[in-house]
Order: structure tokens, then sequence, then C-alpha cells
């Protein structure tokens, strides 16, 4: 079993001695949701711990995603409960990368297309190539595209 996948499950077990129900319930639909990536598929297979990391991201990912729907019609009590089940994942999760980071990032990569020929808006996919595996999880993939698309516009 991979070592993130055994601390989720005993973060679940704590959780639960210690009776706190917003961390267990998000710890036990997240080890849900990694069990039904392993079973999926012709057959099971044990996942690695950056499989499990994408499996924690894409969570992370749509609680925020519920929370803003909530919010905006109005349920703000289901849209803090998703908000805090999305803290209880960033725990589990690299730390994002800032503005700042991310941006300079995304020159570097520019200037590495260029060195390679790539130039202008067309030059996008080449960069995003270049820039993706050194964001890896640390940052959203239209933060990273808004901030490669600032770096050409500006190069």
């Amino acid at each position: 079993m991979t070592t993130l996948k055994s601390k989720l499950q005993d973060d679940l077990t704590a959780a639960i001695k210690g009776r706190d129900e917003l961390r267990a319930a998000t710890l036990r639909m997240t080890l849900t949701a990694i069990t039904k990536e392993e079973v999926a598929g012709k057959e099971a297979r044990v996942l690695s711990d950056d499989e499990v990391q994408k499996v924690i991201t894409r969570e992370a990912k749509k609680r925020r995603e519920a929370a803003e729907a909530f919010a905006q019609g109005g349920r703000t009590e289901s849209a803090e409960r998703e908000r805090a089940e999305g803290e209880v994942l960033a725990d589990y999760l690299p730390k994002q990368l800032g503005d700042e980071e991310l941006a300079a990032l995304a020159e570097e990569a520019v200037a590495e297309a260029k060195a390679g020929g790539a130039e202008g808006p067309r030059a996008m996919g080449a960069v995003m190539k270049i820039v993706n595996p050194k964001v890896a999880g640390r940052a959203e993939g239209g933060r990273v595209a808004a901030a490669v698309k600032r770096a050409l516009a500006g190069g």
C-alpha cells in the first residue's frame, strides 16, 4: 500500500476516535474515490503516491467548485461545509505556488520555448509542455495557462 494512502487511513482512524465528524467524512469520501480509481479498468491495481495525490487534487477541486455553486445558489451553510472539506484535503496536497513563483516559471518556460524556436501565441502548447512538469500539482491548470498567456503576451 502507498504511504499516502496509509496516512489517510491512519488519519481517518484518528478522526473517528477523536469524534471529528468533518475530517472523518472527508477522509472517508477521499479513500472511497481512491479505491474506486484502484478498481477501475480491466484489473484492480494499487495506486502510487503520485496517483493518490492526483485523486486528492481532483477531490479538492470538486469541493471548490461545489462551494462556489452553493454560494451562488445562496446556500451558505453547504458552501461553508464544502470549503471546510477542501481545507482538510489541502493538508494532503503540496503547497500551492504563489502568483510570483508561477509567473517566474512561466517566463522561464517561454524563454526555453523561444530557444527551441517557438514564439508568439502559437507557442502555447510547447510552453505548457515545458512548464507542466515543473508545476506538477502545485497549481491548477487554469492558473498555469493564464500565467503562460501573460508571459507570451509580455514577451
